[in-house]
């Protein structure tokens, strides 16, 4: 059974046009010609033509697909399309990622600050590395404890929302000594048990990186608002003297 070149065409949504530069080329001949030089292409001619539609969508040039198809068998052909997938894929994660990053910081500054966003992105080459600060054992806990904005976790939105009450305090000029304050801490102090997992050391260590600006933009890691910090240490003073 053979079909035409537009019969094809139609069925794989493709350009005539397209059709007679593949024959013209040698890629994909039509089996059998008609009257008039009319191509009629078999089964087979379209199975080829799938092989060429499936490898010119991993974005090789057209003489590599014609070598492939000559020379590999379906397990290498197969093989190729799995490298595309999981580049795709790749490439999805790292645009879910960058997404849950936009979305974590319009929740915590109510706009998208570009140029924050750009070096978390895109980050600048690092004055100091991690292990400035922390031994390879602290690095290992902190990378599998610590909120991460590109990351839609139970642990982040926490974070976020405890840092939106301290901000809102802020806003609402509530005082640092107030009742919704001291519970504010204590719900840091909770879930800085979770994070840190009892390690006090490990904590207090995070928080001198934290309170600085210039080491938290080294480290690449999202800018705590100075108000926001002056608001925790403040409360912290007055919880520990009462």
């Amino acid at each position: 059974m053979y079909i035409s070149s537009g019969e094809l065409a139609r069925r794989f949504k493709i350009s005539i046009r397209t059709i007679r530069y593949y024959d013209q080329i040698g890629l994909v001949r039509p089996s059998k010609l008609g009257e008039g030089g009319k191509r009629l292409y078999s089964e087979e001619d379209c199975l080829i033509l799938e092989k060429v539609i499936l490898l010119k969508s991993l974005a090789l040039p057209l003489e590599e697909i014609k070598r492939i198809i000559k020379n590999r068998s379906t397990d290498s052909i197969l093989t190729a399309h799995r490298s595309y997938l999981e580049e795709q894929l790749l490439k999805a994660q790292k645009s879910i990622a960058h997404t849950n990053s936009l979305l974590h910081i319009l929740k915590l500054e109510g706009t998208i600050n570009w140029k924050d966003l750009i070096s978390l992105i895109l980050p600048p080459a690092q004055n100091r590395p991690w292990s400035s600060y922390f031994s390879q054992e602290e690095q290992e806990k902190l990378h599998e404890s610590l909120p991460k904005l590109e990351k839609d976790n139970l642990t982040t939105k926490k974070w976020i929302n405890l840092v939106r009450r301290i901000e809102l305090c802020i806003e609402e000029d509530i005082s640092a000594a107030s009742e919704q304050a001291l519970l504010i801490i204590e719900d840091m102090e909770i879930l800085s048990e979770e994070t840190f997992q009892g390690d006090e050391n490990l904590m207090n260590k995070f928080w001198e990186v934290r309170r600085s600006q210039e080491t938290s933009n080294e480290l690449n890691l999202y800018p705590i608002k100075q108000k926001v910090i002056d608001f925790i240490e403040d409360a912290y003073a007055i919880n520990q003297r009462q």
